[in-house]
């Protein structure tokens, strides 16, 4: 079984929606419908929920090519190549837009929004997406706080936006992971990010303030596993608990390994917070 993709959660703590990790199990095939023969045959697809509260015991294996996914269908590959080989490397080219369009043929007319996300205590980006999706995308960032500045007619026309507020305003457009775990155990810094709000450049048109239903101490040791009990979720982020210390996982970093149950030799090997201690 095989790790080929993941869905962050994109709802209210309290909802019953959850993220999900997809797995592949490329022993049991099924025939495509697609006649693509330059893909090996469609794999059987299966879920592990990321419900807090639920325990973990997988280890991880080789780590290959995951192949082709689109949420519903998978295409294994085998080359050794991970997350992702030559072949099945794909590019968003609407993540490099700064305005001039990279496609052959400019296609996102319909209205955007530009945005402010806040990460705890005090990263600040701005950022561009569809307005329907505006709420869902902040979740699946994990952003603490944020606030809808902007309403434009089409992406060219928000990506210039974001690109000259980012410049101006001394703001990034996009924040790393290592910024994200250490965020897990920190608090947003209110008042640094209503300053940013009341600057003139922008034109507040809604805020939005997220719970993500974990509380920690300390900052979490960054590790790659599947084993423990989940804390929950944040964004891409995974939070487990093993043994008495809290682990963040990035769940895009666990995308084309193979998975064997059980939590094998590799769960005592992993760091200890000194928390783990006391």
């Amino acid at each position: 079984m095989q790790i080929v993709g993941y869905e962050p959660k994109r709802s209210p703590p309290d909802s019953d929606e959850h993220a999900i990790v997809f797995c592949s199990d490329s022993s049991r095939v099924r025939r495509g419908d697609d006649g693509d023969s330059g893909h090996g045959p469609l794999s059987e697809i299966t879920t592990i929920a990321l419900e807090p509260g639920t325990t973990l015991e997988y280890t991880l294996e080789n780590r290959h090519c995951a192949g082709v996914f689109d949420g519903d269908r998978h295409h294994p590959c085998d080359r050794e190549a991970a997350p992702h080989c030559p072949y099945h490397t794909s590019t968003w080219v609407c993540a490099r837009c700064t305005g001039t369009c990279l496609k052959d043929e400019m296609d996102c007319f319909e209205t955007h929004v530009v945005y402010l996300a806040g990460f705890a205590p005090d990263t600040f980006k701005v950022g561009v997406t569809r307005e329907w999706r505006l709420e869902t995308r902040l979740r699946e960032q994990g952003a603490d706080v944020a606030a809808h500045v902007h309403t434009v007619a089409d992406g060219r026309i928000a990506r210039e936006l974001e690109a000259t507020i980012a410049d101006e305003q001394g703001l990034v457009d996009r924040v790393r992971t290592p910024a994200k775990v250490s965020s897990l155990a920190e608090r947003i810094d209110g008042a640094a990010w209503n300053a940013l709000l009341e600057r003139d450049a922008f034109d507040v048109i809604e805020r939005f303030t997220f719970e993500y239903g974990i509380d920690l101490e300390r900052q979490p040791i960054a590790e790659t596993h599947l084993s423990g009990t989940v804390v929950g979720t944040k964004g891409r982020l995974l939070v487990l608990e093993r043994q008495g210390t809290t682990y963040a996982v990035d769940l895009r970093d666990l995308v084309g390994y193979e998975l064997e149950r059980g939590t094998g030799d590799d769960a005592g090997d992993l760091q200890s917070s000194l928390g783990s201690f006391g």
